[in-house]
């Protein structure tokens, strides 16, 4: 969850890692840090706090190359010492991942007489390196790696070296190449600079240097590299001006929908998909966070559509107690990143057990690409912002089609139907206003809903929390008598959603319910007829536009994202970087 840069050219390499390091901050935002080798020396500036900090300081780092690093915090607090590079003598380390045999290291290193001034584990790879070191630098890295227990990507200069090093193991590391030399563990920090780009295979390392590439793998044999074109950064097709990435994003969600949906049926293979589905003994889907939530959507579509057992498992909690699976068993990873830590360790589980892994991702090479047997792509193109917003819509559509066995092609079109209407619904700032100025004036929040309104209820509940630092939960309304309905007063809002008119009078019950307790309400519905009847009743409610109930959590939750991110504003709050959280959990 942090990202690395890496810079070779002809010169002013502290302001070309700093631009790199911007387009990143989404993978930490707490400390970030710059290193430059020139003439022998390395010069370092790094701070705690956001990118924009570093502005200054580094205008006095010498050299055409050099490392960057934005951090997540994992191991010691966000503070200037432990901010990126880690310095050890010849050698600047950069680092992303965790390494999970560093406090045997760092006794290790220590008991030798080495001083360690971080609480981090990466310090340890600098003090490793600078301990291999005996003028080979390849050597170095390679003799460091092999010590490194668990996932990561690092890079690294040498006051002996005219570049820098790159290196991964489960994480990756894109390598750039235009009028200078690029590495980075995001394809964004490279857009609109390198013209073309190349994977870094894992366990393997690249020499950079402003002349050139040299990728190298574990034992030290030279690999050609294979460099594809690298597109002009993809922006979202309305809201050039957004204020937030987070709106300009949601504001993607149809273009999303449609781009899926278009991938999917242009993908091929369709058959034997379906036919690997409907043969399957169970199907198990594991994700964390917003790919949780998109999954158990999906246990109710595929569920559906096959007639095995499907369910949904917390990736975290499927690594520890795994499901049985067989041969004929199918494991769905989803994960936005793909690099997701817990993700890509269950279905590495459910694998080795013999189970068919797809992975369903919105980057097409990461970590998850490379373990499953059959990658199913989330058109949603770059997300920025912490908080998922078009990547889940993404998600939802790739389970619709997996779900469509004889009709794919059908509901495709269905889904670009309700896509227009999305569109015009991310523009809407009335009603989300409304109900997001009622959600931060209220101690807690209560996401509620029937069906598969049950699912979007507890992402709308893990936006808002997100990104306004408002307490809130989703949960089924058939529950709210079951426990929840003794925390409800005058200072609680319940947020109702119904889509589905076969449900809406169980939903309306619980809108009574709450009401006799003095609760606040407000509605979220599809349904005009509900609408009609509640308006006046309740503290808000909003009419979406009309969808089929098996459509209608595309509206609902493009609904709610919007109402996540208003009232992060209202609450003062930037949404687009929450405290304490990143965009990819590479670590445990």
């Amino acid at each position: 969850m942090c990202g690395i840069v890496g810079y070779a050219g002809r010169g002013g390499a502290a302001g070309e890692i700093f631009e790199c390091l911007k387009k990143l901050e989404y993978r930490g935002y707490d400390s970030a840090g710059i290193s430059t080798a020139d003439r022998g020396e390395i010069f370092t500036f790094k701070r705690s706090g956001r990118v924009q900090c570093l502005s200054e300081g580094i205008k006095s780092l010498p050299g055409s190359v050099g490392i960057g690093h934005t951090r997540w915090a994992t191991h010691g607090a966000a503070t200037d010492a432990n901010a990126h590079p880690h310095v050890s003598g010849a050698f600047s380390v950069v680092h992303n991942g965790m390494i999970e045999n560093y406090a045997e290291l760092k006794s290790e290193l220590a008991a030798s007489g080495r001083k360690f001034l971080s609480q981090t584990d990466s310090e340890v790879i600098a003090h490793l390196l600078d301990y291999y070191y005996d003028g080979d630098l390849a050597d170095a890295v390679r003799l460091t790696c092999a010590r490194l227990k668990g996932c990561w990507a690092i890079a690294v200069l040498c006051t002996h070296f005219d570049g820098f090093a790159v290196a991964c193991r489960g994480m990756p590391v894109i390598l750039g190449r235009g009028d200078a030399n690029y590495a980075a563990s995001d394809v964004n920090a490279l857009a609109g600079r390198a013209r073309e780009r190349c994977i870094l295979g894992d366990g393997c390392m690249a020499l950079v240097t402003p002349r050139g590439i040299q990728v190298l793998d574990g034992a030290l044999a030279p690999v050609k590299p294979v460099f594809g074109a690298l597109g002009a950064e993809e922006e979202g097709e309305s809201g050039q001006d957004c204020a937030h990435y987070m709106l300009r994003e949601i504001r993607c969600n149809a273009r999303t929908m449609r781009r899926t949906c278009a991938a999917f049926l242009s993908s091929g293979g369709g058959a034997e998909l379906y036919s690997r589905l409907a043969s399957a003994d169970m199907i198990v889907l594991v994700g964390c966070g917003t790919a949780y939530n998109a999954a158990l959507a999906g246990a109710r579509l595929l569920g559906g559509a096959y007639d095995c057992p499907v369910t949904a498992r917390l990736a975290g909690e499927a690594r520890c107690d795994p499901p049985r699976v067989t041969r004929r068993s199918v494991c769905i990873a989803v994960s936005q990143s793909g690099e997701t830590a817990d993700t890509i360790a269950a279905a590495g589980i459910l694998r080795a057990a013999g189970a068919y892994v797809i992975a369903m991702t919105n980057v097409g090479y990461s970590a998850i690409t490379r373990l499953a047997d059959r990658v199913l792509p989330v058109c949603a193109g770059p997300e920025i912002c912490v908080a998922a917003t078009k990547s889940y819509i993404g998600q939802l559509a790739c389970f619709h089609m997996l779900a469509s066995p004889s009709c794919a092609a059908l509901r495709s079109k269905c889904i670009c139907a309700v896509a227009d209407d999305v569109e015009k619904l991310a523009f809407d700032g009335e009603y989300a206003l409304v109900i997001a100025r009622l959600c931060v004036n209220s101690r807690a929040v209560f996401f509620l809903g029937r069906g598969a309104d049950v699912e979007v209820a507890v992402e709308g509940s893990l936006k808002l929390k997100e990104v306004s630092y408002v307490f809130s939960d989703g949960l089924s309304a058939a529950e709210l008598k079951h426990g929840t309905l003794a925390l409800v007063d005058e200072g609680v809002l319940s947020v109702v959603l119904v889509t589905d008119a076969a449900l809406a009078d169980k939903c309306k019950n619980a809108v009574e319910q709450v009401l006799s307790r003095r609760g606040r309400v407000a509605v979220v519905t599809t349904l005009a007829d509900v609408h009609a009847e509640l308006c006046g009743r309740v503290d808000a409610s909003w009419l979406l536009p009309a969808a089929p109930a098996h459509l209608a959590h595309f509206v609902a939750a493009t609904a709610l994202q919007l109402i996540a991110y208003r009232a992060a504003l209202l609450a003062g709050h930037d949404p687009d970087k929450p405290r304490n959280l990143a965009k990819s959990v590479t670590v445990e």
